[in-house]
Parts: C-alpha cells; structure tokens; sequence
C-alpha cells in the first residue's frame, strides 16, 4: 500500500501499556518496561500496520518505547532505530507519585517547581519539547520520503508537536489529550509541507479504562 509519489507519512505511536504497580512518574527512568497489555498492544499495532508502505521504525530510547517498536519491526521486516529526540519530556517529579492526598505535590518543597504552568516550571519547556519533535519528524521525511514510518513516542511529546502543528497553544490540561495508549498519530505531507493530520486507536478495546487519555509519566 505505497504513498502516491512526492507523498510521505510519518505515523507517531505512543507506547503500550507499561507495568507500573507503584503508579510513580517514571519519566525517562530506566527499567519501566510493558506490562502483558503493553506487548498485546504492541501486536496489535504490528498486525495493523502490516501492509503499510513503512520503511523505517523510529523509537524513543526509553525501554517501553523499544518494546512497543520491536514486534512493528519485526512483522515489516526492518531493522528498528533509535532516536534521542522521540524522548519522554524531563521532569522533576520522576520517580515519585503525583497523586491527590499523599503524593509529591502535597509537599510544600515541591511547590516551588509549580509556579509556572506556562513554561512549565515543573520540566522541559514545551517549546523544547516541540522543536525536538519536529526535528525528529524532518529527519524521518527526509530518509522515508515517499513512502511511510513509524515513530514510537510518549504522550507529552506527541501531543505538543501536535499542538504547535496546529497551531495551539502549548500549555494545556493533561487530562484532555487526544493521545490514548498505542494510538496513531499520523502527519500527511505534500513534499515537505503538512497537508493534514489524523488520529487513530487500534488497541481501543484493550484500553484498561475505556476513553482513559492520560497516564502519569507516559
């Protein structure tokens, strides 16, 4: 299923359910890795994409990212990548919980990493975030143009290069991000302009909550 000539697609795919029984934001820590869910949803996306014109699988370094790729990889026959600036973003809070009542934010010593929400104070400034993203994205046209490929993300990542691509701002209510657990982000370009923008959930069903968005340190 090839792209008509001088049309490429770069697909970005937010990892699979990670096992995290502590419920801590793990960030860019090491050793969080699928949980039995995860890897059916890393299938699943391997058995959707199967006849795509992908020619490359692009991950975050990140050891749920790696995992989500490998089966993708393997069923198209690529050897996968890795790319630093697919990252999770930075964040002060890794390792610990952010949870209402007992988590890190009830703490006053914390509260000085909140004063700016805009930025934010807390981590990796979005407009960092987004110029990572998109220069992830230029290299991936670049070396795929016309045809397809996939890369593995993270939550924050996708959903800010989405929002500086569409023109919004970059400061935003988590729980409102249209990027659920293995979901295709998919930019369509014209040579190397964006011509559109789509959205897709092929693990819906396996979602653990139905319509769930958001995941601490995803």
């Amino acid at each position: 299923m090839g792209t008509a000539s001088g049309t490429t697609k770069i697909h970005l795919l937010r990892h699979g359910e990670v096992h995290n029984p502590g419920k801590v934001l793990y960030g860019r820590l090491p050793d969080y890795h699928l949980s039995e869910r995860g890897r059916a949803m890393a299938q699943r996306i391997a058995e959707v994409v199967a006849d795509r014109d992908i020619v490359a699988v692009i991950t975050s370094p990140l050891d749920r990212a790696v995992e989500t790729g490998a089966p993708v990889a393997q069923k198209l026959g690529v050897e996968p990548g890795v790319d630093d600036d697919l990252i999770e973003a930075g964040n002060t809070f890794e390792g610990l919980t952010v949870g209402v009542g007992d988590g890190a934010l009830s703490k006053p010593k914390h509260w000085k990493h909140l004063r700016n929400p805009f930025r934010p104070s807390w981590g990796e400034p979005y407009k960092e975030i987004a110029e990572r993203m998109r220069a992830g994205l230029d290299r991936a046209r670049k070396d795929a143009a016309g045809h397809e490929v996939l890369l593995v993300s993270h939550q924050l990542p996708i959903w800010t290069v989405r929002s500086a691509i569409e023109g919004r701002r970059l400061w935003h209510d988590p729980r409102k991000r249209e990027c659920s657990l293995a979901s295709l982000t998919t930019f369509t370009y014209r040579d190397d302009t964006i011509v559109s923008i789509a959205y897709s959930e092929p693990a819906a069903d396996l979602l653990p909550e139905a319509g769930k968005t958001f995941t601490a340190g995803a």
